[in-house]
Formats: C-alpha cells, sequence, structure tokens
C-alpha cells in the first residue's frame, strides 16, 4: 500500500539544459551528442528516485524538451520551428498568444516516439516504470490548426488514435503504467463531458497495461503560481474526478497540495487508484515527512490504502535538481510513517 512515484519530470542536468528554463529549451550539448547525453540523464534520473526510495520510476523526460513537443516532434505534418501564435488554457494562466506548434500537413507516426527510450529505462532498473504522454485535448490546446481546420473534437480523435498506437507499443515492450497528462480537463470542464472522457477512452483502447491520468494546476512555474495566489474557484474536480471514475482509466492523479482543492472530492474516484498530490512543486522549501504524512492522512476516509499512491503534484523539471531529490525523499519517508501505522 501507499506506493510512492512522480507524475513525471524530473529537472535536467545544467549540462544539458540551462537550468531555468524547462519549457521549450533548447539542449546544450551538440547533436551529434544528444542521445548519449539523454542517456547519461536517464541513468542520473533513475538513480535519484531510486535512491530517494521511490516504488515506481520514470525516465524523468529526459529526452523531452517539452511535455508536449517531446511527443509531437515525432509526428509529421507539424512545424516546430515555424511557430504559430495562440491562446491556450482559456487564457487561464496567460491572457496573450503564445508560440505554439504549426498543423501544416497529414499528421502521422512512421514509427514509435518514446518506445526506444523505455526500453533503455527497463534495462536500468528493476522497478515498475511509469511512461508519460501529454492527452489528446492538452495537444488539441497546444498546437495552431492550419491543414484540417475542423473542430477541436475531430482534431482530438486524429491525435487520440495516433496516441493509443503508441501506447500500445509501449505496453506490449513492457510499460507498467502509460500515464496521459491532461491538465486541460481543470480548464476546459464542459468539454470533458462533452468529447474529452470519449477522446481519452479511445487512447487507452486495447492498451493491457495500467493506464493512468493526470490531472493538475500546472508547472511551478510563475504565471502558475500568480494564478493560484489569486484563483478562488478550486471546484473543477467536482466535476471530472465522477466523470473520470465512470471511465476504464485506472489510476487518476489529483493535485493536493499546492492547490485549494477539498480533499473529499477524491471520494468520487472510489474504484479507482488515485495518485494523491502531496508534494508542492512550485516552492524550493522542502516538505518535512511529518507533513507528507499528515497530507496523505487527510486523504485515507476517502480512499483505501491500498489504492492510494502518495506523489507529486506536478512535474518537478522547474525545481533545482537539490531540491527535487530531497522532495522525493520526504514523500517516500512521509508514505513510509502512514504505512507503518495501519
Amino acid at each position: 500500500m501507499l506506493k510512492t512515484t512522480i507524475t513525471g519530470s524530473l529537472p535536467r542536468p545544467a549540462w544539458l539544459a540551462e537550468p531555468g528554463k524547462h519549457q521549450y529549451r533548447a539542449w546544450s550539448i551538440p547533436s551529434e551528442y544528444i542521445s548519449e547525453a539523454h542517456n547519461d540523464a536517464v541513468r542520473l534520473a533513475i538513480a535519484d528516485q531510486e535512491e530517494a526510495g521511490l516504488d515506481i520510476v520514470t525516465d524523468g523526460e529526459q529526452r523531452r524538451r517539452h511535455y508536449i513537443w517531446g511527443f509531437i516532434e515525432g509526428l509529421t505534418g507539424i512545424d516546430m520551428v515555424n511557430l504559430g501564435k495562440k491562446p491556450t488554457r482559456g487564457g487561464r494562466y496567460r491572457k496573450e498568444p503564445i508560440d505554439v506548434p504549426r498543423i501544416v500537413g497529414d499528421v502521422t507516426r512512421p514509427s514509435a516516439v518514446l518506445v526506444d527510450g523505455l526500453r533503455f529505462l527497463i534495462r536500468h532498473t528493476r522497478k515498475p516504470v511509469k511512461v508519460t504522454l501529454p492527452g489528446p485535448m492538452t495537444i488539441v490546446d497546444s498546437v495552431l490548426d492550419e491543414h484540417y481546420k475542423e473542430d477541436e473534437c475531430a482534431l482530438a480523435g486524429r491525435f487520440a488514435d495516433i496516441l493509443n498506437q503508441e501506447a500500445r507499443e509501449l505496453a506490449a515492450a513492457g510499460a507498467d503504467i502509460i500515464q496521459f497528462d491532461e491538465p486541460c480537463f481543470n480548464i476546459y470542464v464542459e468539454k470533458v463531458a462533452e468529447w474529452g472522457i470519449a477522446m481519452l477512452e479511445r487512447c487507452i483502447e486495447g492498451v493491457n497495461t495500467t493506464t493512468a491520468v493526470h490531472i493538475c494546476y500546472g508547472y511551478g512555474i510563475p504565471v502558475t503560481l500568480a494564478w493560484k495566489s489569486q484563483n478562488l474557484d478550486w471546484g473543477h474536480y467536482g466535476v471530472t474526478l465522477p466523470l473520470l471514475a465512470k471511465s476504464g482509466i485506472h489510476q487518476v492523479s489529483v493535485e493536493c497540495a499546492a492547490s485549494g482543492v477539498d480533499i473529499s472530492a477524491i471520494s468520487a474516484l472510489k474504484g479507482k487508484e488515485v495518485m494523491l498530490g502531496v508534494i508542492d512543486v512550485g516552492i524550493d522549501e522542502v516538505e518535512t515527512p511529518t507533513l507528507v504524512a499528515s497530507r496523505i492522512r487527510k486523504a485515507l476516509p476517502h480512499i483505501a490504502p491500498d489504492h492510494l499512491y502518495p506523489c507529486t503534484d506536478c512535474g518537478m523539471a522547474p525545481r533545482p535538481r537539490a531540491v527535487a531529490r530531497r522532495k522525493m525523499r520526504a514523500l517516500v519517508e512521509g508514505a513510509a510513517i502512514v504505512r507503518k501505522e495501519l
């Protein structure tokens, strides 16, 4: 019970990418050495997680410039160089349009994008492994469609089918958990009911391993933190979690450490496994194991401990590496306190 994990990303080493610029960053390593550098960074990410004592590990998303771009860069029909402008996330965090990749042709997946990376991860750990993919709603919100010019649902369907192909291959290659990142589920709650859940179901069809969805309020970066500091409405999970409870997804990630979410909202997920966010990824201050334990205890009246996975709120890519290591250790030690009590 109370198996620990992170949602996916860890800070990159300074020699791989410039610290403090986790979004869309360029690599610091010449292209002819980037594959070896990625492998070395993944080894370090694995070592940090294992040293902390996490039960389920990831590759720390060390091979990806960004959690969305790292996947869609492997597809055809998307211009990742000549970017377009588009408002995203419903203007929640930024009112002005931002730079986004452009769909300029047919989007196809010529070959697997993350499978080779998964095989490397499996070769270098004996622990269960998780792979993360961007969800279709969040991808659609993060690209400018200049080719199909169709409604969001239809475009999401195209990406859902591609994600399903990737997920099936990842499952066949040995992924223990495949997680889809859908932060947009906390923004476009009406769309979640209209087509978001259906697209997520399309992603996991025929995927023979544990599937998960990560829903959060964003990375611990200034624009997100500014929104959180003045936000008064934390009721989004009250809409999305009951819908996910009826879906075929196995695990749901819920941000609870740095948000104002009422913990009782997770009661809607009885029967599912819950990745409970008990580590605040928006601050460098490291939680004590006692604080982590108290956050876990608050969830126990609502979810059985064998269905509870203490986790980070979101990815830790923006944090310093030393901070991320200490936060993972606090996560493990806090879970151990409650596990011993139970």
